[in-house]
């Protein structure tokens, strides 16, 4: 913030003249003040002993002196051992609040045309069935990171990858060509994901049957049991049938190609209207039909130049031992390609689209390895930010009652835990809702969706990535605590102080004049708002939404309990109260802000 920068440049120039040396900016250590000690920041002061040649408290009494005396942000300090501690004067103070309310985007930097090229790739869903409660994390971390990006001076291009071809979309395909009687999203007022979501789960249960009566065969006529599931696996009609129409698939025939065409445009409309439902969009999307040819292109390239091998029985491969790795199958024998393939031909199709400088991959950690892979073969094809690209890997998400399986139809839905978590909302907050004057049905509708989607997100973003998470409903929508409801109501609450001030004829000016008061409890809460900046910064460092969800319910709990202990409307004087809008007016721009980098929507009222 503005005055750790006044008082570095201060205590450098103190050591200049008082030592005669100057000091590299890193040497001075500013530190937050610890609760326990008074002042607001602390200056570590060891490393100029050697310079000072005296004891760390005489050598720190020195400094504070001269700071004391040309610094106007340095009011007085206090020593402890090698420790200067330093109050801030009450004009810088305000000085800071003044920067800060000045600002509309206050800890954000802007997006020029020098700014580098941030691709974020989210979603990458499957079009055999709908988006679960996996691909609401996946989404949310992936819009989140962009917005953080961005919010860090970045150009940002949102991309997702659809999983549009292969075996398991022909499952649905088939089973709904045999058990669907023409059925449409129309005929049955299902979702189109759903619907086709249907017929892989039919699917799956007919093949099932399928291999549980030929291995019980297989055993009649005297095969190992192991051997004989297998086999039925293998010979079972209708994955043969599938397989069939894979390959025809693959060859272009009409008829697949039309009711593939058809059954995926279903899928498409099912999965906007979940995007909409969870507040995410994409400036791209790429689709896995249109490049895995790429990707064999690409790989028969490689395989050119010397990058890759074939092995006897024609499948390509590459020899990663060099970077302590085994081999990596990138075609198989009959020319086919695999998902390594499909990322290769992604990644070309993408670099010719955009002057990428760093590509972002927003998946699970299963796919560890993959990326490791990806990172090293896309670098040896020449791909410049190959070798940087960052696999945002995150854990797993379950609810209390278990993991999901897609194939037995068991998967938590998206769609209904987002109906769920705003049917919640609307009967959790109907106490509250219903003590707003003239409010309109619609109105407390969309409350109800604010508050139900910000208790999903803010209780899936707030745990960090990397870890594995149990989602618990119930939890997530308490007006209290560490959830998005309580930052929700804080800004609400604080939207209609300033609305009475308002309609009393009480402006909050454009800046506050130097002499305003501010006590200790006002420049903590002023302390903390500075935070934020570095909160955003850090947060783009290590592509963390969490720690911007941590930073807001921070803000949040001390304003309570600055509101709990001081009156702003009723404050004991003009002045008084005239600071404490201006502090309320930008805690609800950072809350609004900072909760804006992670997807969430604040109300004016709740």
């Amino acid at each position: 913030m503005v005055i750790e920068k006044d008082i570095c440049m201060a205590a450098k120039s103190a050591i200049k003249e008082l030592y005669g040396h100057d000091v590299p900016e890193s040497m001075l250590q500013l530190q937050k003040t610890r609760s326990e000690f008074e002042g607001h920041l602390t200056l570590v002061v060891f490393p100029f002993l050697k310079l000072s040649r005296k004891k760390p408290e005489e050598t720190a009494k020195e400094i504070g002196d001269y700071l004391v005396s040309h610094s106007p942000v340095v009011s007085g300090f206090n020593v402890v051992k090698g420790f200067l501690n330093l109050t801030v004067s009450p004009a810088a103070w305000i000085a800071l609040l003044n920067n800060i309310h000045a600002d509309p985007h206050f800890g954000e930097k802007p997006v020029t045309d020098e700014s580098p090229l941030v691709m974020v790739e989210y979603s990458s869903p499957n079009t055999n069935k709908p988006l679960h409660l996996g691909h609401v994390r996946n989404n949310l971390l992936g819009w989140s990171l962009a917005q953080i990006m961005a919010a860090n001076g970045n150009k940002v291009v949102k991309t997702n990858i659809v999983n549009d071809r292969g075996i398991h979309i022909c499952k649905s395909m088939l089973a709904w060509q045999k058990w669907g009687n023409g059925e449409t999203p129309e005929s049955s007022g299902k979702k189109g994901d759903h619907l086709i979501g249907d017929y892989y789960v039919a699917f799956d249960k007919h093949y099932r049957e399928e291999v549980k009566d030929l291995t019980q065969k297989f055993i009649e006529e005297g095969m190992d049991p192991e051997a004989a599931e297998k086999r039925a696996k293998e010979e079972a009609p209708l994955i043969q049938e599938a397989h069939d129409m894979l390959v025809k698939w693959e060859q272009g025939d009409r008829e697949v190609r039309d009711l593939w065409e058809k059954m995926n445009s279903w899928v498409y409309a099912g999965f906007d209207e979940t995007y909409r439902a969870l507040g995410v969009s994409f400036d791209k999307i790429y689709y896995e039909s249109e490049t895995y040819l790429e990707g064999k292109a690409k790989v028969e390239e490689g395989l050119g130049k010397g990058l890759f091998f074939r092995k006897e029985d024609n499948s390509v491969w590459a020899d990663l031992s060099g970077d302590g790795l085994d081999q990596k199958l990138l075609l198989r024998s009959d020319g086919t390609s695999v998902y390594m393939t499909q990322d290769i031909g992604t990644a070309a199709m993408r670099f010719r689209d955009y002057p990428i400088d760093k590509m972002i991959y927003v998946v699970g950690n299963e796919q560890n390895y993959h990326f490791q892979v990806l990172s090293i073969l896309l670098d040896r094809l020449g791909f410049k930010w190959g070798k940087e690209l960052v696999h945002f890997s995150y854990g797993m998400v379950e609810l209390p009652n278990g993991k999901m399986k897609s194939r037995e139809g068991t998967v938590v839905d998206a769609d209904d835990l987002i109906a769920t978590m705003i049917a919640d909302a609307a009967q959790m907050s109907e106490d509250k809702v219903n003590k707003l004057q003239d409010i309109s049905e619609e109105e407390k509708a969309d409350i109800a969706r604010i508050v139900g989607m910000g208790a999903l997100k803010y209780f899936i973003l707030k745990v960090d990535a990397r870890k594995n998470m149990l989602f618990n409903p119930e939890e997530s929508i308490d007006f209290n605590g560490n959830t998005g409801p309580f930052i929700q109501y804080t800004h609400a609450r604080i939207r209609s102080i300033l609305r009475k001030a308002e309609a009393a004829g009480i402006n909050v000016p454009d800046a506050l004049t130097p002499d305003m008061p501010v006590n200790d409890k006002e420049t903590e809460l002023i302390q903390k708002l500075s935070e934020y900046a570095a909160a955003v910064e850090q947060a783009g460092k290590d592509y963390s939404p969490s720690g911007i969800a941590n930073y807001c319910y921070e803000l949040t709990k001390q304003f309570n309990q600055f509101y709990h202990d001081f009156s702003i409307l009723n404050a004991d004087s003009e002045a008084e109260k005239t600071v404490r809008l201006v502090l309320a007016a930008n805690v609800a721009k950072v809350l609004r802000n900072g909760m804006r980098l992670l997807g969430i929507e604040v109300p004016e009222r709740m």
